[in-house]
């Protein structure tokens, strides 16, 4: 169950940063969607996505490899 529930946090920071890919991407190509007032305000919100589900997952990554004790160089 623990780690189903550690799939889950992973897994919805992933959808947000691809959203944010996605999002700058169409404002690359000139595809505007309604919400946002103009094509560089939507590149900012998908960039900030983009950059949210990353250190997300960064953040993740780094504090398990803390917790358990992994370092760049381990004794033997």
């Amino acid at each position: 169950m623990i780690r189903f529930v550690a799939v889950l946090m992973l897994l919805i920071p992933g959808i947000i940063s691809a959203v944010g890919i996605k999002l700058m991407r169409d404002s690359l190509f000139n595809d505007f969607y309604p919400v946002f007032f103009h094509i560089s305000i939507q590149f900012i919100a998908g960039f900030l996505l983009f950059l949210g589900g990353l250190a997300f997952i960064a953040g993740f990554i780094v504090y398990r490899d803390r917790k358990n004790q992994k370092n760049k160089r381990q004794s033997k």
